[in-house]
């Protein structure tokens, strides 16, 4: 994937050079970028007067990009599915990793420099369910806490048993299996196959893929509208379920064993 979805080191730098007018706009003036391949997105935004601040890839295959114009003190997050920009939504000056002296000074319940606030906020607006921050210091600051424990696979300790904290520990989770969806979940040296970048393949050339890396089908059967497929590569002794619905790959994952795969 490109665009603001792979190239942020390469083409961030190499974009960076481009002059840009001193007059940006709010994100209900960007949406004619709605659409756009990333790395069309990603030129239009810098003409416009924004910079790049940082890019967040959930679980579900969103990327979330975040953009400052210092000149009119504007943050927006652009959320990109698939290459192409979905959504652009004006975000808090604190996703940007500023502060604008009323809203972030009163969610966290200091008044401090950008580099502060950095460090205190680490989730961004798109962590929440509703896309937004919590209008409340106590409500950050739960939300963050268990962010930071969910994000880094800490014990769930929800002392005051409050809601915030939950959803910010669920959502640190996610973020966390965002982070590591190159990993297969397996340790040691020995060789496995990938396969997680064939969500959401199409049926038959997965299914060819899989053949290639090593795979057979030792079963399948179907549930409602979906199809199941059983894989097994007795090289790693990986034994991958398969749900097909719609003639493509909806979700694969290891299941570690099942009566055919030996």
């Amino acid at each position: 994937m490109r665009g603001l979805i792979s190239r942020i080191g390469a083409s961030g730098a190499a974009l960076s050079l481009l002059a840009v007018p001193a007059v940006a706009e709010k994100a209900s003036q960007l949406q004619d970028i709605n659409g756009s391949l990333g790395r069309d997105a990603e030129y239009q935004l810098r003409q416009r007067g924004f910079a790049h601040v940082s890019t967040h890839k959930n679980n579900m295959g969103y990327v979330y990009s975040y953009w400052w114009d210092k000149t009119d003190d504007d943050c927006v997050q652009v959320e990109v599915y698939d290459g192409r920009v979905d959504t652009i939504n004006d975000a808090s000056d604190q996703d940007c990793g500023h502060h604008d002296g009323n809203q972030a000074a009163a969610a966290v319940g200091v008044v401090a420099g950008a580099a502060i606030l950095g460090a205190l906020l680490s989730h961004k607006s798109h962590h929440h369910d509703d896309n937004k921050h919590y209008d409340t210091r106590d409500g950050e600051l739960q939300y963050e806490r268990g962010y930071q424990d969910g994000l880094h696979n800490a014990s769930y300790h929800n002392y005051d048993r409050a809601d915030a904290y939950s959803n910010g520990y669920r959502a640190g989770v996610n973020q966390r299996n965002a982070n590591l969806s190159h990993h297969d979940g397996r340790g040691g040296y020995d060789e496995v196959a990938a396969f997680n970048d064939l969500k959401g393949a199409r049926a038959a050339g997965g299914m060819s893929e899989l053949e290639r890396r090593g795979f057979r089908q030792v079963d399948n059967f179907t549930s409602g509208n979906a199809r199941y497929s059983i894989q097994w590569r007795p090289q790693s002794r990986q034994c991958v379920q398969v749900t097909i619905a719609d003639g493509h790959f909806y979700d694969l994952r290891d299941i570690g064993q099942h009566p055919q795969c030996r």
